[in-house]
């Protein structure tokens, strides 16, 4: 008899390990303190912190929208409304599983796959942990970190790596010499054959040099108001950042809120923030506070425009049809109206 599912195995982890990352956070940090220099925090910068913010979720919106284009091109506001759905399924959930959430939200409500869906958003993943690593790694260079946080990065930069050597397997796997003997073994699963070819078709907008392109720049402008965010959390708390240590924060952060943990990234995103802080001289009172006002401003944006998202667009699957099989998108030239 099973005690325990997978998934409540993996969301006691995500908050064990949350648990654990938020103590490490709080070592040294007088609370007390840090709640005085929360109160005093000046409001106009916690004011543009969440219009950075909210413009860095729109321009995500945007990028979710032209790796959607090749499959089906969907009005922005909707597109914008299924992103903030899965960012507040993430906030609720552990392990990041509005990643998925987001993806079945779409399809039950566009006619796509769900899984082809799921295809962009791994590659809208790929792009993303490639831009942070490499953020990350010019951080490095121009900062001159060394020490753990460096290394995590240099960790993070082969990860990166291998995550787009994964996606370039997954769109011509069909092709590969061993393709036939695989699909021969697995033809007797027409369900499991069915998903592959659909999330296959999802991928395979990777390859459309302008939808990548497109992508890439949507992710550069939108890690730029990131950036931007942490430089006005640091300014409301009395820290004076520059763009290449508000660079590195925003970026060390990403790269840990990949790490399961429990909801909202609760945790794990203090103690990186603590950590990146500390090699450049902020002390960890100062530090945290930083962290706590920035994961708010962020919870804040994402949970409220999730809620206004679902009440705009109702909750009940199946709006506009179940789950269709979807052609694979072109592999050249721009992308196809919907």
């Amino acid at each position: 008899m099973r005690f325990a599912s997978s998934p409540a195995i993996r969301a006691v982890v995500g908050v064990v390990i949350s648990v654990v990352a938020l103590g490490i956070a709080i070592q040294g940090v007088d609370l007390g303190r840090t709640a005085d220099v929360l109160r005093s925090a000046a409001p106009g910068w916690i004011a543009a912190m969440l219009g950075f913010s909210i413009l860095d979720v729109s321009l995500r919106a945007v990028r979710w929208q032209r790796l959607l284009a090749p499959i089906r091109r969907i009005a922005y506001p909707r597109m914008l409304g299924y992103l903030l759905v899965g960012y507040l399924a993430n906030n609720v959930l552990p392990a990041r599983l509005g990643e998925l959430v987001r993806s079945h939200y779409l399809g039950d409500r566009e006619g796509i796959s769900r899984t082809t869906a799921l295809g962009t958003v791994v590659v809208e993943r790929v792009i993303d942990t490639t831009a942070v690593v490499l953020i990350a790694s010019a951080a490095i260079l121009v900062l001159h970190v060394r020490g753990v946080v460096a290394n995590a990065v240099l960790v993070g930069l082969a990860v990166s790596a291998a995550l787009v050597v994964g996606l370039a397997v997954g769109i011509v796997a069909h092709r590969l010499p061993f393709a036939d003997r695989v699909l021969a073994r697995v033809e007797r699963w027409p369900t499991i054959v069915s998903l592959g070819s659909r999330l296959r078709g999802g991928l395979a907008v990777a390859a459309n040099p302008r939808t990548v392109g497109a992508a890439v720049v949507l992710t550069l402008l939108a890690w730029s108001m990131s950036v931007l965010a942490f430089a006005a959390a640091g300014q409301a708390v009395g820290v004076e950042l520059t763009i290449g240590e508000a660079a590195f924060l925003s970026s060390g952060v990403a790269l840990a809120t990949a790490i399961p943990s429990a909801p909202g990234y609760l945790g794990t995103f203090e103690l990186a923030a603590v950590s990146v802080g500390q090699t450049f001289g902020i002390p960890a009172g100062q530090a945290f506070a930083l962290a706590l006002l920035a994961h708010a401003g962020i919870l804040i944006v994402t949970s409220a425009g999730g809620a206004i998202a679902v009440l705009r667009l109702g909750w009940a699957a199946g709006v506009r049809g179940p789950e269709a099989a979807v052609s694979p998108p072109r592999s050249s030239g721009g992308p196809a109206s919907g």
